[in-house]
């Protein structure tokens, strides 16, 4: 069997996309193959094809660390072909061939089998949209409750910012977004947002104090750097902080004084790992009480052919919401 596939490999110039037909044997191991419906766009997937990118080991590959659609064959009796599935995480996309192809073949450990949501509905959350939940539901296993106070969303226009305020307002929390983009205000209170304030710490250049006013229960931070260790500063007694990006920067400039004086907590939220079973639970939560409201107004949608400018503007910081690629019809 031959089909279409979106593959990054190496050239004289440095890391290109191209559309290309495909043997089955070049999908690699895995119990179940998937007929792709649906990928995504991520900044990780950015990084795939970009030279120096450091998240993939080996070209040629097949971006895409989101992959949707329906099983096709299965070596389980936990898949049956027309089940409709999720992959994503692991080393989909990055050492293990993703969703940027009409079909994927991946382990069967990886693979959500999808109830209460469709396709397009899981490739519009993805990585992003499961990271938000990993967040939100640390600040809820830290007992945070809409009556504990206000949670801040940083990077509020990003898949991953856009879908925790969305899911956070669905909670019934007053929810704080933080962004960049002067003209998002309108979009980012209709997914829920109570108010939308700047880039934190409002001066960059202003020296950061080890505590300052306590002024959010929680937050969602997805940007890291200096603005985490201002957001640090203000959380008040018993908060605490999901943190899942570095976008702002690696390094985190802070003291220990939020931590030991106000108790506040860090929540490391990595998605790329998480075991199977708590992945599976998410997900079903994801189609129930953590179900975003808005996901129509997230998603922006484009044919699997023009990744490579989407993931341009990701990378470049002119893309907002979740791009769901289109694979199934799309080459």
């Amino acid at each position: 069997m031959k089909f279409w596939a979106m593959v990054a490999q190496e050239s004289d110039s440095g890391i290109v996309l191209t559309r290309q037909q495909v043997d089955e044997d070049f999908l690699g191991p895995g119990e179940v193959t998937i007929k792709v419906h649906y990928s995504s766009a991520n900044y990780k997937d950015g990084l795939a094809i970009t030279a120096g990118g450091g998240v993939v080991r080996n070209y040629p590959i097949i971006p895409g660390i989101d992959i949707t659609g329906e099983v096709v064959t299965s070596e389980v009796d936990d898949f049956a072909p027309g089940d409709q599935v999720v992959a994503h995480g692991y080393d989909i996309g990055v050492s293990h061939h993703g969703g940027f192809a009409e079909y994927a073949r991946v382990p069967a450990d990886w693979v959500v089998e999808l109830d209460g949501l469709s396709t397009r509905d899981a490739a519009a959350l993805g990585t992003a949209g499961f990271t938000a939940a990993l967040s939100v539901q640390g600040l809820l296993d830290h007992e945070l409750t809409p009556e504990t106070g206000a949670v801040l969303v940083t990077g509020a226009t990003g898949g991953v910012g856009s879908v925790a305020i969305d899911i956070l307002s669905g909670l019934g929390f007053e929810v704080i977004a933080s962004t960049g983009k002067t003209d998002a205000g309108d979009r980012l209170a209709e997914l829920g947002a109570n108010e939308v304030i700047g880039r934190l710490p409002e001066d960059p250049d202003a020296k950061l104090r080890a505590l300052s006013k306590a002024t959010w229960a929680g937050a969602v931070d997805s940007v890291g750097g200096k603005s985490l260790a201002y957001i640090l500063s203000a959380i008040g007694y018993g908060g605490a902080v999901a943190v899942s990006g570095l976008t702002g920067g690696s390094e985190l400039p802070t003291t220990v004084m939020p931590f030991i004086l106000r108790g506040v907590s860090l929540l490391g939220i990595d998605s790329a790992y998480v075991p199977i079973d708590k992945r599976r639970a998410l997900w079903a939560r994801l189609a129930d009480d953590l179900r975003p409201q808005h996901l129509s107004t997230i998603e922006n949608f484009a044919p699997i052919t023009e990744a490579e400018q989407v993931l341009h503007a990701i990378q470049h910081g002119s893309h907002s919401g979740r791009t769901v690629f289109g694979v199934a019809g799309e080459f």
